[in-house]
């Protein structure tokens, strides 16, 4: 059974980015490359800092929507406040 990942991931600027992927570190090298999200690229480098492992693409894309509808700081609560 394959996993998937939802994550967000802080950029240089402070601005957090949410995200999901099957393989967490390839996505991370991505965003810190060439091939990152458009949004990501410009605002290198990007550190995960929350990542949440679900068992299916639906559970992963449900959560992702449910992570980008939070606030700023309800998705710093989610984190632990650790930014």
């Amino acid at each position: 059974m394959r996993s998937y990942y939802v994550y967000i991931v802080e950029c240089s600027d402070k601005t957090l980015y949410t995200g999901w992927t099957a393989d967490i570190e390839k996505r991370l090298r991505e965003h810190n490359g060439a091939n990152g999200a458009k949004y990501t690229r410009s605002r290198q480098p990007v550190k995960l800092v929350y990542c949440e492992k679900c068992d299916s693409i639906s559970d992963v894309l449900k959560r992702e929507a449910a992570i980008k509808k939070l606030s700023r700081g309800e998705k710093l609560e989610l984190i632990g406040g650790a930014i």
